[in-house]
């Protein structure tokens, strides 16, 4: 199965497949080759007669296949682009025209969200015609270092606190990511580096009042602070609701417990057991001298109860901040 870079490789040197089946959760790569393709297979003057782009709503395999079996008109290819493909009925019907495609034609599917079995007979010949490429969503632990990659391709960097604070406020939806990134680079000039103070005025992210904020207060068990963020976590809970909050520090407990039992605490080392940018492993370092094994084996137990409570299980009342002071107080005492 071919990579993303090696896809994208080939099609620049117009190494061209018949048939291209993009599947999977992370619908980001799969649009970045559908759009290059129906950008730039064909000349302007050709996509009339020779580019289609249909839904899989609205189509059979039998209209697939009778377009893709269509010959290009004064063009060496047609463009046959099949988007939502995951909608399709009987799918599998497409194994005919995938045992024997028409050179001519470049077929692309988009099949997102899910994923071909490799079992199925489809699967093995697509494996054998054309590209099969699954579009895999990252790990939370591996977007930031996707975040400095695709600034890095465009001449910036970016400080890794701030790159921790977007990929806590936007997750590991990449086209989400992407679209606030090129938002960012466009008002700062190439080979900026980028800091949480852009974050903030570009973004609209608070770098005072987030997550991992609340973390170094846990870390350093300031009082003050850590509630002053959960007292701004709850009058905006549109922007920080509890779920996520709770969430992200059953993440940092849980490597702290990691961390305890880790033998060779040599920065490297701990990095690459936590999954962590190497920057961070001084705060590990610090919140376990403030957090020995029982308290952070109580913590987790008081971060699952309240979890629970936040989804209204055992608690018919209590507001979001109010939950998490409680919380908060149980933490840091």
């Amino acid at each position: 199965m071919l990579t993303f870079d090696q896809i994208m490789a080939d099609l620049k040197n117009r190494i061209y497949k018949p048939i291209y089946f993009l599947m999977g959760a992370e619908s980001y790569y799969i649009d970045q080759i559908t759009d290059y393709i129906g950008d730039n297979v064909l000349a302007e003057s050709e996509k009339a007669f020779n580019q289609t782009v249909i839904y899989g709503r609205d189509v059979e395999i039998k209209d697939i296949d009778n377009m893709a079996r269509r010959y290009p008109m004064m063009s060496s290819y047609q463009v046959v682009i099949v988007k939502e493909a995951q909608t399709i009925k009987n799918l599998d019907k497409l194994v005919y025209y995938a045992g024997s495609p028409l050179k001519s034609t470049i077929l692309v599917i988009n099949y997102k969200y899910k994923n071909l079995a490799k079992n199925k007979k489809l699967y093995k010949e697509l494996n054998k015609t054309g590209v099969i490429f699954e579009s895999k969503k990252l790990y939370d632990n591996q977007v930031p270092a996707w975040i400095n990659k695709y600034l890095n391709k465009k001449l910036y960097t970016i400080d890794p606190v701030a790159s921790v604070l977007l990929n806590d406020y936007l997750g590991t939806d990449l086209s989400k990511i992407v679209n606030e990134l090129d938002k960012l680079v466009i008002s700062l000039p190439e080979n900026t580096k980028i800091t949480t103070v852009h974050v903030e005025e570009n973004i609209g992210i608070s770098k005072d009042y987030n997550n991992f904020e609340l973390q170094n207060a846990l870390t350093k068990k300031d009082v003050i602070k850590a509630n002053r963020i959960i007292k701004y976590f709850g009058q905006n809970q549109k922007e920080n609701p509890i779920v996520l909050t709770i969430n992200s520090l059953y993440y940092f407990f849980r490597k702290i417990l990691i961390y305890h039992f880790i033998k060779d605490k040599s920065n490297r080392n701990v990095a690459s057991i936590l999954q962590i940018n190497p920057y961070f492993v001084k705060d590990y370092q610090n919140s376990a001298r403030k957090y020995n094994p029982k308290k952070v084996v109580q913590v987790i137990s008081y971060l699952r109860e309240y979890d629970l409570k936040s989804k209204g299980l055992g608690n018919v009342s209590d507001k979001p901040e109010d939950l998490l002071k409680e919380l908060m107080f149980k933490i840091l005492h």
